[in-house]
């Protein structure tokens, strides 16, 4: 079975790809990640989420090298990770009462071949309407600088939430599992034999 190669050092997509108890590694992939004049989403994604797997080719030339990106959309306007306080503050103020769609770019590259499968998972989360002391009171706790959108759907961003809707919630974390193992058993990794085969030797 190829190695299997998680294109980002972000901890919340080790995490969510420890769930199919697959081995793997992690590598940075270096890329600019700036968007391209009158891009969309769903095009944004999927290309980041391709480039960072291309990215670790050379190094990684028999591997499956697996690549994601995650932007959200709300009132048709891309917004990526807030860095700060002041910037996730004004994201939830925005989602306040809204919906906001997410799109998540999914890649998966055998070095080997050369052949990549890539795609877009959508997963749309609809806030319930919260009062400025609410935000400011999340904020405080769980400072999701780093997440798309300013919360974590898996802590006590659960609780900004009206409903959600989409096929698999671990895409609203950044990593689509469902998308991701049927890939991987196009290529002939399949979670749950390869598990019966590592108990057996």
């Amino acid at each position: 079975m190829s190695q299997l190669v998680l294109a980002s050092t972000s901890s919340y997509r080790k995490a969510l790809l420890e769930k199919l108890q697959l081995p793997f590694i992690t590598a940075a992939p270096d890329i600019d990640e700036t968007p391209l004049p009158q891009e969309d989403a769903p095009t944004l994604v999927q290309r980041l989420a391709s480039a960072k797997a291309a990215a670790l080719a050379e190094y990684y030339p028999q591997h499956l090298i697996i690549g994601s990106d995650q932007v959200c959309v709300l009132n048709g306007k891309i917004t990526g990770k807030p860095h700060n306080h002041e910037n996730a503050f004004k994201q939830l103020r925005q989602a306040s009462g809204q919906c906001v769609t997410f799109y998540t770019g999914l890649a998966l590259l055998n070095s080997a071949s050369g052949h990549i499968n890539i795609q877009c998972e959508t997963f749309q989360v609809y806030f319930r309407t919260l009062s400025d002391d609410e935000i400011n009171g999340y904020l405080s706790i769980e400072q999701p600088w780093n997440c798309a959108g300013s919360f974590k759907s898996e802590g006590l961003g659960i609780s900004l939430f009206d409903r959600l809707e989409g096929r698999d919630p671990n895409t609203l974390i950044g990593l689509p599992l469902i998308a991701l193992n049927q890939m991987l058993m196009e290529q002939g990794v399949n979670a749950l034999l390869s598990q019966n085969s590592a108990d057996k030797r």
